[in-house]
């Protein structure tokens, strides 16, 4: 019995030599006090003293961390508001999220002091800890680095229709890391900051209006004047549909003499917003304008020549034509299989 009293106090004195090396690394003296008065037995008034010095301040800091979170996001929304009201979208949006962090962070800082949790050996740690992670996302911070070059040079916003990273679609949103697509199909695509800002950017809807080019080949024997009137007479069709005004005129130009055509480019000037709808007119345009007028458009083709041996061998000797090849089809009467096959003239039949 006196054996398992002396393991007790034993054990008793080494937990009071453990609580007091950490009143020394900060833990309130209350609260020292209550884990030693739990340890020899006073359970009561140590654990009152726990949960008024221990728990509750806990608790009240989690319902502040909540608080906090919720004022984060009204001052968020409300700065996005502004922004987008006042300059745009693009800026807007990135400085809601900004203010978003940056709020929480303070709040929770301020409020981990407020229950007693030293800063400064919390900051030392963020410090070690931002490096260590600094060298493992070294991608994530290129994002970010793109993502504030994007915002400060502005090369697109938001609501804009660019070409960039292999990609084509209105611009959603530009975030801290990435930039958010739609695509013309209804896809949305994320993609990151570093991958834009290092390649190309095509921004489609930057001007107001763009131009429609239309290339057409018509057959030579067509006349010059009489395709250049039709072509004329498509591009005013259109009428207000296509922009107007210094510099916009529409172009009906003679751009070359093809091998089997000879080549027109119409050229009108469209708003960037009906640029598809204004070609597809342009284009049915010309086709219908060109069949009306019995204007031929050639397209490729291939002309293959059937010589019958039969009067080939009657007819009188006719000079031998340079690098001339034919196909051949052999008479019934000579019983074979029907297959053609080329032969060149001056061949000797064998069997």
């Amino acid at each position: 019995m006196d054996e398992t009293r002396a393991q007790e106090k034993s054990a008793i004195e080494h937990a009071s030599t453990a609580v007091d090396s950490s009143e020394g690394a900060g833990l309130p003296t209350s609260i020292v006090d209550s884990v030693q008065g739990l340890m020899r037995g006073d359970v009561s008034e140590a654990a009152s003293t726990l949960v008024l010095r221990a728990v509750l301040p806990a608790v009240v800091a989690l319902l502040m961390l909540v608080v906090a979170y919720f004022v984060a996001k009204l001052v968020a929304r409300w700065v996005s508001t502004a922004m987008c009201a006042r300059v745009d979208q693009t800026l807007g949006r990135f400085a809601g999220k900004f203010s978003f962090y940056t709020v929480f962070i303070v709040s929770a800082l301020a409020i981990l002091q407020t229950a007693g949790v030293s800063i400064t050996s919390f900051a030392a740690i963020m410090a070690a800890a931002g490096f260590a992670i600094g060298l493992a996302f070294q991608g994530t911070l290129s994002n970010f680095a793109s993502g504030i070059l994007l915002l400060v040079f502005r090369p697109f916003k938001v609501g804009d229709v660019i070409s960039a990273a292999g990609i084509t679609g209105k611009v959603n949103e530009i975030d801290m890391f990435t930039t958010t697509f739609d695509t013309p199909d209804n896809r949305r695509l994320i993609v990151p900051n570093s991958s834009i800002a290092g390649t190309t950017i095509e921004n489609i809807s930057f001007h107001k209006h763009r131009r429609v080019d239309v290339t057409v080949g018509v057959a030579y024997k067509a006349s010059l004047d009489a395709t250049r009137e039709v072509l004329t007479q498509v591009t005013e069709r259109l009428g207000d549909r296509i922009a107007s005004g210094e510099g916009r005129e529409s172009q009906i130009i003679l751009t070359n003499l093809g091998a089997s055509s000879v080549e027109w480019t119409v050229r009108v000037w469209a708003p960037a917003a009906k640029f598809f709808p204004v070609k597809e007119s342009l284009v049915e345009g010309i086709k219908r304008g060109l069949d009306d007028a019995g204007i031929e458009i050639p397209f490729p083709q291939m002309h293959v020549h059937l010589a019958n041996s039969a009067s080939e061998a009657n007819a009188p000797d006719e000079p031998e034509q340079p690098a001339a090849a034919e196909v051949v089809q052999h008479p019934p009467e000579e019983k074979r299989s029907g297959r053609i096959r080329p032969r060149i003239r001056g061949e000797s039949r064998g069997v």
